[in-house]
């Protein structure tokens, strides 16, 4: 579809896709033409990042980023967690399922 391109996974909160789906139901019905999710999606990012600078979109790369923090804290803080079983492992020991057979 484009001359370069690059697939990514994204994982997004439900409420984010929904109204990125509500947005695309309105946008098809305006427009009279098939609006996917994608479209939307890259039209979001491409606005986004036309406007670097614009403080509420820091705002918000600074929420996302100290929520993310949070969430890796509290996961190494909890015991038996993956994390600290991953951190406490000797260095160049596999996991059971990395072991070749």
């Amino acid at each position: 579809m484009f001359p370069s391109e690059a697939r990514v996974l994204v994982i997004l909160p439900r409420d984010l896709v929904d109204r990125a789906r509500v947005l695309a139901g309105r946008a098809t019905t305006s427009m009279r033409l098939p609006v996917s999710m994608q479209i939307i999606l890259r039209a979001l990012i491409e606005e986004g990042l036309r406007r670097p600078t614009d403080p509420r979109l820091q705002a918000n790369v600074s929420r996302q980023a100290e929520t993310v923090r949070r969430i890796r804290r509290e996961a190494r803080r909890r015991p038996g967690s993956s994390a600290r079983r991953d951190r406490d492992r000797p260095l160049g020991a596999q996991t059971s399922w990395h072991r070749r057979r």
